[in-house]
């Protein structure tokens, strides 16, 4: 058998069932977001979360703050936008309620859509797509499907800086809470100035204590998100735990990391890309042999056990498909 059509093969048996389930579509842009009611098909987890410039100097933690400078609001929802420029917009739904909640953030090139939990506490959402025209909508459940829009708010990002969406936290990549994931990032770090240094080491460390979490993908539900501190002490994972538990770790410690859900072959997928003062961004998770940085999936890795043969599938970026940046 021939070594790609092999790791092929293996790659299909490895895949993580919770990974690797054909993507949903795509949920469609209303033309008119300010209709009384709109339609949006169900998203699960596996449709939204199962996807230069000098260093940036990070000498504190970055947190989301709600500043109330620019802010959209009435008797149900609020949008925060007061922080654009560094990439992220605040969300909150006050009012009581037991439906089901829904934000839009629509980009100059995507739209993202998530799950929103009402009550009092802010949810942070990135502005993946850079700069450009960007609107929020906030969308409650009416019945089956449909959704009226609650709130909504348009606006213009010029972001300070590339990186700015990509080391904050927010609703898929909390590390804000995760004191123990912090911690043990800044360990695996102490004393590495280079920011490849730092990748190597948070990288063997999700690879080689990790173990893939089957039952948790056979059973895993609508709007799961990762618990970063509850993923290191279990110690198991899906493939989006992999990734924001390497991405939560590398943010806090100032390497810019996005989360990125996709393909990977023909399978649905979450992986993550770094970037370093020099090599730039690497457009998915960055493995070192010794001699030279390759592209590398930390779920691959830990469940093909680093073999050759998944190695060199991994390796190949014609296998890598992006779709959403967290």
């Amino acid at each position: 058998m021939k070594k790609p059509i092999f790791a092929a093969l293996l790659l299909a048996l490895l895949l993580p069932a919770g990974c690797g389930q054909a993507a949903p579509s795509q949920v469609p842009e209303e033309e008119d977001p300010y209709v009384e009611e709109v339609s949006l098909q169900e998203v699960d987890m596996e449709d939204e979360a199962v996807a230069l410039a000098d260093t940036p100097a990070m000498d504190t933690m970055l947190v989301p703050v709600a500043s109330g400078t620019l802010v959209k609001a009435n008797d149900k929802a609020q949008i925060d936008y007061s922080n654009t420029a560094d990439g992220y917009v605040m969300v909150r739904y006050t009012a009581a309620t037991t439906k089901r909640l829904k934000v839009q953030v629509k980009g100059p090139a995507t739209t993202y859509t998530y799950n929103l939990p009402a009550g009092e506490d802010w949810t942070t959402f990135p502005l993946s797509d850079g700069n450009g025209s960007y609107q929020t909508i906030v969308y409650e459940n009416v019945t089956g499907s449909k959704y009226s829009t609650v709130l909504s708010q348009s606006f213009t990002v010029t972001l300070k800086d590339e990186f700015a969406p990509f080391l904050r936290p927010n609703q898929y990549v909390d590390y804000e809470p995760a004191v123990n994931t912090v911690a043990k990032a800044k360990e695996l770090t102490a004393g590495k100035t280079e920011t490849l240094d730092k990748v190597a080491a948070i990288y063997d460390f999700v690879v080689k204590n990790l173990t893939y979490d089957r039952q948790l993908a056979a059973t895993v539900q609508s709007g799961y998100l990762p618990v970063l501190d509850t993923v290191l002490a279990k110690k198991t994972g899906i493939c989006f735990d992999y990734a924001a538990l390497m991405t939560g770790m590398l943010r806090s410690q100032g390497v810019p990391c996005k989360l990125v859900v996709g393909y990977a072959g023909t399978a649905y997928h979450a992986w993550i890309s770094v970037w370093s003062e020099k090599t730039g961004w690497v457009d998915g998770v960055v493995y070192f042999d010794g001699t030279t940085w390759k592209r590398m999936d930390p779920t691959f890795a830990s469940s093909g056990k680093q073999s050759a043969s998944i190695m060199e599938y991994i390796g190949d970026g014609k296998n890598y498909t992006v779709k959403y940046l967290y």
